[in-house]
């Protein structure tokens, strides 16, 4: 866990009568999970353990996300707004964030649509991690890296043939067979779908003098 380049001295919490509002976004996908409350004290122990942890308004105490249910949310970093009056809580969810069992107290539908690359990334992570039987990502890894990427060779042939000779039904197929794959060999090299994202990221900022 690391915060952002903040200074956290410049925090305003005086406007809100102490407290400031946290917007939670999931670290990888974007994804909008919900918004708490935090006090100077509630934002001290978030960054000491490492845990997202607020200041419950109808409790009267603080809060740590979590503490019953176990679905914690792993502080990634913290971002200040431009007033220095809201903070932007970058984490990683242990379980649903919402009480009534949804990714985000928003519901389901709130994640951006390319969103759930991040969500495949991390469930190939944890496929490699654990092995469960009958898993066909299971059966890539005990192959070998030869035959995922005789994999990734066929599914990228699949895809170029049918961007000339089908529909666009087989071609979107076909790209997320390769996706897929892909996703899984870089897994199995100690890689990620984030880290091709931050190379084509470093790329485009240097092409573009940025």
């Amino acid at each position: 866990m690391s915060d952002s380049t903040t200074d956290f001295s410049c925090l305003d919490w005086a406007k809100g009568d102490g407290l400031l509002p946290a917007i939670l976004q999931h670290w990888l996908s974007g994804e909008v999970l919900m918004l708490g409350y935090m006090n100077a004290e509630a934002l001290a122990q978030t960054r000491a353990s490492g845990k997202v942890t607020f200041y419950s308004r109808s409790k009267q105490r603080l809060w740590t996300k979590g503490e019953s249910s176990g679905h914690v949310l792993v502080l990634k970093g913290i971002r200040i707004d431009c007033d220095a009056d809201t903070l932007l809580v970058q984490a990683a969810p242990h379980g649903p964030t919402c009480h009534l069992g949804t990714s985000s107290c928003f519901g389901d539908a709130v994640q951006p649509p390319l969103g759930f690359l991040a969500e495949l990334d991390a469930l190939v992570a944890q496929r490699h991690a654990e092995r469960p039987e009958g898993s066909y990502t299971t059966s890539l890894f005990e192959g070998g890296i030869r035959r995922m990427a005789q994999k990734v060779g066929e599914e990228g042939v699949e895809t170029a043939l049918a961007a000339v000779a089908q529909d666009d039904a087989e071609l979107l197929g076909e790209s997320a067979d390769l996706i897929f794959h892909l996703t899984v060999v870089l897994r199995a090299r100690g890689l990620s779908l984030s880290d091709v994202s931050a190379l084509l990221a470093k790329r485009h900022n240097v092409r573009s003098g940025h």
